[in-house]
């Protein structure tokens, strides 16, 4: 159950890119469940956050591609992620 009383929705799989609206389109990558809130991770590393499942939708396709063209930078540039 969220904080209002709903229920929350089913969780998706581990590394699935997700945005949270509660945190002005924050995009992540859903790690886990902890307690009442998820547990979501900056897509290019840094510390994990939690979010409302209510507030999280699943990101879109060009969010994705975004998301995944970032990494290939990274990668590119010598950086680990």
């Amino acid at each position: 159950m969220t904080a209002e009383g709903r229920e929350a929705p089913y969780a998706p799989t581990p590394g699935t890119l997700v945005v949270d609206t509660g945190r002005a389109d924050r995009l992540g990558e859903f790690r886990g469940v902890a307690g009442p809130y998820w547990s979501l991770r900056p897509v290019g590393g840094g510390p994990e956050w939690e979010a409302e499942p209510g507030a999280v939708r699943r990101a879109t396709r060009a969010e994705r591609l975004h998301a995944e063209l970032e990494r290939w930078n990274a990668r590119s540039r010598g950086e680990r992620l």
